[in-house]
């Protein structure tokens, strides 16, 4: 398996992964141009992909969608809501289009997709597995029993650590937002991945803390606070964390 992020961050989100002779995109919410190079620097020609799945509607994860479906006709999979409330739906090839519904094989392997509490139409995270899994659980404002099932023995997982409480109750952005972000269909906070991990009866060896807030979060914060939870709770031990970017192109 490879996992590479490509970009998190609330200016877009992509990530690439690799699994048994598949290749897929989790999100497009960068350019198709910013996408095809990303993977070029991978050695991973676009048409090689064989599906893009969307957590959800907002443009920072869909961005990309309409030039990959024309130029590139790659399929795309997510909920039927979330298709519908795209604001770019009548750009992208109908054709493109699929249902993924909660569960969908393709080629050796099969992809997962479990519901998430954020401000969206129906989003989800997304489960892949074959001979290892990876999971995605980015968007969320808290991690219900179906999520925290979902994520069990992943091999990789993405998650999400979007913000310090205190860095986001003290800034610049208005009560209203921060409300949004705090809320329970808003964003995790780093504490709350920590948790989530901790949770976890079988942990992944490689976690991606991802989605960080480029003005209510730090990636050294996130990665402490994660870090110094873990090993308050006896469990940082085994776990190798990596810092996704808005920037740069992070890979596990």
């Amino acid at each position: 398996m490879r996992v590479s992020v490509l970009a998190s961050g609330s200016k877009g989100n992509s990530i690439f992964v690799e699994m048994d002779g598949m290749r897929f995109l989790v999100d497009a919410g960068i350019s198709a141009r910013q996408i095809q190079k990303g993977l070029a620097t991978l050695a991973v020609d676009i048409a090689s992909i064989n599906g893009v799945f969307i957590t959800h509607e907002h443009r920072d994860h869909i961005k990309g969608l309409v030039t990959l479906s024309r130029k590139y006709h790659l399929p795309i999979f997510t909920r039927s809501d979330t298709f519908r409330s795209m604001y770019c739906v009548q750009d992208i090839p109908q054709e493109c289009f699929h249902d993924i519904g909660d569960f969908l094989r393709i080629g050796s392997v099969s992809v997962g997709a479990f519901n998430l509490s954020h401000d969206a139409a129906d989003p989800v995270g997304y489960t892949i597995e074959g001979s290892q899994k990876f999971t995605v659980a980015t968007d969320l404002g808290f991690v219900t029993s179906s999520v925290q099932a979902a994520m069990e023995s992943s091999d990789v997982l993405v998650l999400e650590a979007n913000h310090d409480p205190d860095m986001l109750k003290n800034g610049s952005y208005p009560w209203p937002l921060k409300r949004r972000i705090m809320s329970n269909r808003g964003h995790l906070s780093n504490s709350d991945a920590a948790w989530a991990l901790v949770r976890l009866k079988e942990k992944p060896p490689k976690v991606f803390l991802a989605h960080l807030s480029e003005k209510n979060n730090r990636p050294l914060l996130a990665r402490d606070t994660v870090r110094d939870i873990l090993t308050e709770q006896g469990m940082q031990t085994g776990i190798e964390l990596q810092l996704a970017s808005q920037e740069e192109i992070v890979s596990l």
